[in-house]
């Protein structure tokens, strides 16, 4: 199964998907990554989900990445004792460590780490924003605020604080068991959520040791000042816009969406960007306009994976989303723009060797019109390397190690296939050449252009390009 396309597809499961068939019929239709959003599924569930992925890869015959995505911490109000209130415009509330239920005056905020960390002038936002306060008096038991925009407050709903950075890392204990399961189950990504600092990517990375790519998700301001950091730290990102346009400015988010996408591209790290994106298919078998150009708009910015969410976990039309977002991918592809906006955005390559030769792998088969570059990646780093450069040929990725290509699904251009490291020379382009013919991307006296390293099965090791013909039975000619 080749896809007509290079920017991935990365689609969340849930009650709408959550049987084999049905997660069948989503990679059918153009899922190359499924998301386990553990904010709503067991431990039994991840698993779960983990065993029919692993069937549905086996009978299309290509990796699959599997992402957890970590809850973080979950800021919320407690209880009021008439289960919600109306706060009007201009009054005075006050959120206070006193567990008794709430009034219209008052309510318990179960975070004393909240408490502590305000002061005046913070705004707090309450129910994804739809309540705006300001604090006005903190004394770190109890925080008096002017209510700026008033409405119903309810139960338990959610309290952001975009100018505060609290004093407490992004991995709750229920995440850390949540992570333990995930690495054992063998998942390829792990999602942090809520990251603050660079210190709250380097704690999971210090947990997962390797065994899993460590993604932050930028939905925090604090994150954007430190975002170089983060991204150095990462092995890709998010642009979660949830969460990021609750807090900060609506009309500020398309722009620190463009910021972080080209950040990233830069770094060479890659980038999903998230949330809403096809939002009305929830209910709908049919996208907005506005939909469809807001998916067009991030894979022209060359990023490296779009991602449903509510659409395919919950949706009345999962296999239609994917399948919408699909045809959106290829169509934005196929436009004339679309090269000319990735090549404006590349960067110099990084002076080292392993970078001169992906850029050097992209500039001969490019100016060749030689029909797929081909990377033999034991850790994923040459194939990286290459799809950065954004290359307007097909890009296989080889690798002997199963989990490599499955976390190289993610990423932008790469068609991954699991295959024996190669023996010596003439077998590196044999393999290169018989699986290009067998993949559809080359010819009979069509040319491929393979990146390796020797000694063959070292990691870091990329040195060589090679220049070949596909015989006529897909074996490498003279």
């Amino acid at each position: 199964m080749t896809r007509a396309r290079n920017v991935k597809i990365l689609a969340t499961l849930g009650p709408a998907s959550n049987t084999r068939e049905k997660i069948a019929e989503l990679c059918r239709a153009g899922a190359d990554v499924f998301r386990i959003n553990m904010s709503h599924s067991s431990h039994e569930m991840l698993n779960d989900y983990v065993t029919m992925i692993r069937d549905v890869e086996a009978d299309v015959g290509h990796p699959i990445g599997i992402l957890v995505d970590l809850q973080g911490p979950k800021l919320r109000v407690a209880t009021f004792a008439d289960d919600a209130v109306e706060l009007e415009d201009g009054a005075t509330f006050v959120l206070d460590s006193d567990p008794t239920p709430g009034d219209v005056n008052r309510v318990h905020l179960p975070h004393p780490e909240i408490l502590s960390a305000l002061k005046a002038g913070d705004r707090l936002l309450l129910d994804d924003g739809r309540l705006k306060l300001i604090v006005e008096d903190c004394d770190g038991a109890s925080c008096t605020t002017k209510v700026v925009n008033g409405g119903k407050l309810s139960n338990r709903k959610g309290v952001s604080v975009p100018d505060t950075t609290i004093d407490f890392g992004a991995l709750t204990p229920k995440d850390r068991a949540d992570l333990d399961a995930a690495v054992a189950a063998n998942v390829d990504w792990i999602a942090l959520s809520f990251v603050q600092r660079a210190e709250d990517i380097a704690e999971l990375r210090k947990l997962v040791r390797g065994r899993a790519g460590c993604l932050s998700k930028i939905e925090k301001p604090q994150a954007l000042e430190a975002l170089n950091e983060i991204i150095e730290l990462s092995d890709a990102l998010m642009v979660a816009r949830g969460d990021l346009g609750v807090e900060m400015p609506l009309e500020q988010v398309p722009g620190l969406q463009k910021r972080i996408t080209r950040a990233c591209r830069r770094a060479g790290k890659p980038v999903v960007v998230a949330t809403q994106m096809l939002e009305s298919m929830i209910t709908s078998p049919v996208p907005t306009r506005a939909e469809v150009s807001d998916v067009a708009t991030a894979v022209f910015e060359g990023a490296d994976a779009v991602m449903l969410s509510a659409e395919s976990a919950a949706g009345d039309f999962p296999v239609e989303a994917v399948s919408t977002m699909n045809k959106i991918a290829e169509e934005v592809e196929r436009d004339p723009v679309y090269p000319d906006l990735l090549r404006g955005q590349r960067t110099e390559p990084e002076a080292t060797g392993a970078d001169a030769i992906a850029a050097a792998a992209r500039q001969i088969a490019e100016t060749l019109r030689l029909s797929s570059v081909v990377c033999y990646t034991s850790s994923g780093a040459t194939a990286l390397r290459v799809a950065r450069e954004r290359p307007s040929n097909p890009i296989i990725a080889l690798s002997p190690v199963v989990e490599t290509a499955r976390r190289l699904a993610l990423i932008w251009g790469l068609r991954c296939v699991v295959s024996e490291d190669a023996q010596h020379e003439a077998d590196m382009v044999d393999k290169a050449s018989r699986i290009s013919f067998r993949m559809g991307l080359a010819r009979p006296g069509q040319r491929i252009i393979i990146v390796a390293g020797v000694p063959f099965g070292t990691p870091g090791s990329t040195n060589m390009l090679r220049i070949a013909f596909v015989g006529s039975d897909g074996s490498s000619g003279i």
